[in-house]
């Protein structure tokens, strides 16, 4: 049976180990040689051991184990009659002990580990001390774990029965089982290996240049700066709203007709239009109100024809970027809060 279980799980694969707070059943099954004072026959046996690994390193188990025997005509005790008055031919036997396990390397597929515990033997039919006997074991063994929670175990163990301080036999049991294992702590996954990506460089932004539009031979300098791979910002600085207001006064028209020519020259120019604020005011408030003075400029250059829609773009930067600085805010009338109240054509010529 072991030798099938171990054909057919052998291709799976293992990664286990000993893992702490786990609990393993191990029926197992082997052959016990008896000390030859004993007269007993050597014999198959099978049981079953249930254990708790309280560290990787240390468990402790219960285990129970039978076999039947003959009992042999040779040896130092003839073959009579027992206690109970019938000829002593058979003889079952059953070893029942606490044990603690200590694994050397409790990490990896292969487990090799020593085992001492303390139990009893008894014997039935009696051959004496009515049929029971203090026990010690001691051994040798190795855990291959074929799965996470499956492994092979295989013992070697000297059990000792008998009486403290008097005769003592030794039996010695060779055994091979199947470990089930449940629970105990979670084997830590192996952290992801980063992959590594082609770093992006992003583009570098084109220089910017800031014109007013009221500077001498602005159309000049506008075509001139457009002609290189540069941000060309005309400012009208005579296009400022009044305070809290988003309408578009006579004078600012008059200005965006009178420097329209400026974008008629660069026809293929994309024009974003930039609306601000002064820092009177909340900043959610300034964000909506400058947003709003951007899109009254870019509804007055599509309702009077002066530039194409698909030509247009709008931003609202509220009282972020200020011409001037304000250093009182609440003089709403001020000089630095004048300035900012304006609007601005940043054109990107491709």
């Amino acid at each position: 049976m072991i030798i099938t279980v171990f054909v057919f799980l052998l291709p799976l694969s293992a990664f286990s180990e000993i893992r702490a707070g786990s609990v393993e059943v191990n029926p197992y099954v082997g052959y016990n040689f008896f000390e030859h004072s004993q007269n007993l026959d050597d014999a198959p046996m099978f049981g079953v051991r249930l254990g708790y690994n309280v560290t990787k390193y240390f468990g402790i188990e219960v285990a129970g184990q039978f076999m039947r025997t003959d009992v042999s005509d040779t040896g130092e005790m003839n073959n009579t009659e027992g206690e109970f008055g019938y000829p002593m031919t058979k003889e079952d036997i059953t070893f029942y002990h606490a044990d603690a396990v200590l694994h050397f390397i409790p990490d990896g597929k292969f487990n090799p580990f020593i085992v001492v515990g303390f139990g009893g033997a008894h014997y039935g039919p009696s051959i004496q001390n009515g049929g029971d006997m203090a026990a010690f074991n001691v051994g040798l063994g190795a855990k291959y774990w074929l799965t996470d929670n499956i492994a092979l175990r295989f013992d070697v163990q000297d059990y000792m029965v008998g009486e403290i301080f008097q005769e003592t036999f030794h039996n010695i049991g060779v055994t091979g089982g199947i470990v089930f294992a449940f629970g105990g702590a979670a084997k830590p996954e192996s952290a992801p290996v980063a992959k590594s990506e082609p770093v992006v460089q992003p583009a570098p932004e084109p220089e910017k240049v800031v014109i007013l539009a009221s500077e001498p031979k602005v159309e000049e300098k506008v075509m001139a700066a457009a002609a290189e791979p540069k941000i060309v910002v005309l400012a009208f600085e005579d296009v400022h709203f009044d305070f809290d207001k988003s309408t578009l006064t006579p004078e600012a028209q008059a200005i965006l007709k009178r420097n329209i020519q400026i974008l008629k020259d660069n026809p293929k120019a994309q024009v974003r239009i930039a609306g601000y604020t002064s820092a009177a005011g909340t900043q959610e408030y300034n964000q909506k109100l400058s947003e709003r003075r951007a899109k009254a400029v870019e509804d007055y250059l599509i309702n009077e024809g002066l530039v194409a829609p698909d030509r247009l773009s709008r931003i609202g930067y509220g009282e972020s970027n200020p011409a001037r600085y304000e250093a009182a805010p609440k003089e709403i009338y001020s000089p630095a809060a004048k300035a900012n109240m304006r609007a601005l054509f940043e054109i990107v010529v491709q």
